[in-house]
């Protein structure tokens, strides 16, 4: 039986690179459960350390399996953000329309939808870009946009159990299909302090292959965060992943040689110095 973990970091790179060594280090290769949580946010992105996230691009290219970013955008699309310019309506309507082009970018993989697809517009088939039978027009709030809910509703006096969006739907996900990959995220939840004008992101997965998903999960979660705290008009100051089961199988760990080398001395030299008397905690 594999042993439960608390990883707490002050940055997204130094958690991922906590767990990563704890992961590589533990016989079977198996966490269960993990609990990790970082904060650091700066100009609407999570601080990271530039030589972790180098290296693990490195061995990902190496093991031919998505970069970081690739797996980040599954969560939360940057890029159309950006393009968006702050209109978070923009955003979703750039995403929507586009969804049935995602998915058959990477048909195999995407052929159950996309996370974001998911949490803003739950009620669509992600193949076609129409509405499910089981979701007719006006059965879902904003029509299925979970997003939208939440930011409508993170006002002061909100009960935070309202702030909460699902992924996985048992009318889909519950199927026999042996290679079902996804949802491994659950759900997500939001809980404001309009105290101190904060807010924090909590994200639940079944299952995570951490080194292939691990870091851009994190950092697509973080981005998620950061998108919903700016709309709500508060400042993200943490993200907690519960994993039920963080792994590192055979197929999904990186190739022995110097890349696998640098990424093992890229998180040995930041958590060295991330340790070292008189550095920061």
């Amino acid at each position: 039986m594999s042993r439960p973990m608390l990883v707490d970091q002050p940055n997204l790179s130094l958690a991922w690179a906590e767990a990563y060594r704890a992961v590589r280090d533990v016989p079977g290769h198996r966490l269960s459960p993990l609990a990790l949580t970082f904060s650091g946010f700066d100009n609407g992105e999570p601080l990271e350390d530039p030589g972790i996230r180098d290296a693990l691009d490195a061995a990902l290219e190496a093991s031919d399996m998505a970069s970081v970013q690739t797996v980040a955008n599954t969560i939360f699309p940057q890029v159309l953000w950006r393009r968006a310019k702050g209109d978070r309506h923009a955003l979703y309507a750039a995403y929507r329309e586009n969804l049935p082009d995602y998915v058959a970018m990477e048909p195999q993989q995407n052929k159950r939808g996309l996370y974001f697809g998911r949490l803003t517009a739950f009620g669509l088939d992600h193949k076609t870009g129409e509405p499910l039978p089981q979701f007719p027009k006006g059965l879902l709030p904003e029509d299925g946009n979970q997003l939208e809910v939440i930011i409508k509703k993170c006002k002061k006096g909100v009960l935070a159990i309202k702030l909460q969006a699902s992924v996985f739907d048992p009318g889909r996900d519950h199927v026999n299909d042996p290679r079902l990959g996804f949802p491994c995220l659950q759900h997500v939840t939001f809980i404001p302090c309009f105290a101190t004008d904060t807010i924090v992101m909590n994200a639940f997965y079944a299952t995570q292959q951490l080194f292939v998903k691990g870091y851009g999960n994190y950092l697509g979660l973080a981005r998620l965060g950061l998108f919903v705290a700016g709309q709500v008009g508060l400042a993200l100051e943490r993200v907690t992943c519960f994993v039920g089961v963080e792994k590192m199988d055979d197929s999904y760990k990186p190739k022995e040689g110097p890349l696998r080398d640098a990424l093992d001395e890229a998180c040995d030299r930041a958590l060295g110095q991330l340790a070292a008397p008189g550095s920061a905690s």
